[in-house]
């Protein structure tokens, strides 16, 4: 999938006067920093399930993998809109993030090959690839999701900004 730009719309509303977004290379030196995130997701009932876990942002994506008979993903299976949040729980600094995506199943071989290693120097995370999915060393089975943006809301906390990134379909 190509890199797509997102299109910049700061909201002066809920902006300290004077105050300017940041630049989309900040917000994604953010994504590609964080290990953690909180995944929200929609249970088959419609209700909210949120979690913890490492993402990789990679090409304009971030991607999680979860245990195959974990909750989210049967959540991300039977309806794939997703939000992932990352930031810091300090009220005056830091750069929040709130990523609104769907998410697609990533089961090319050389595609996961590719985010094994990344998983492998960001986390320390041993993954081996095979039918589709990670294993790890216990032999679990993985899957492996690609969130593609739609909206990425980031809140600057010093000064405080709120700004919307959309990105094309």
């Amino acid at each position: 999938m190509p890199i797509r730009t997102p299109a910049v719309r700061f909201d002066d509303r809920f902006s300290e006067p004077g105050a300017t977004p940041p630049k989309w290379s900040v917000v994604e030196h953010a994504l590609e920093a964080a290990e953690m995130f909180w995944l929200s997701s929609l249970r088959g009932d419609g209700r909210p399930h949120v979690t913890p876990l490492p993402a990789i942002w990679d090409a304009g994506m971030l991607h999680v993998c979860t245990g195959d008979r974990e909750q989210k993903a049967h959540n991300l299976i039977g309806d794939p809109r997703c939000v992932l949040t990352t930031g810091c729980n300090t009220l005056r600094t830091g750069l929040d993030v709130v990523v609104e995506g769907t998410a697609i199943r990533v089961t090319d071989t050389e595609r996961l090959d590719q985010l094994a290693r990344l998983w492998k120097s960001k986390l320390d995370w041993d993954f081996t690839v095979g039918d589709g999915t990670f294993h790890d060393l216990a032999n679990r089975t993985g899957l492996v999701f690609g969130i593609a943006p739609m909206k990425i809301l980031a809140f600057g906390k010093d000064p405080y900004t709120q700004t919307r990134f959309t990105f094309p379909q």
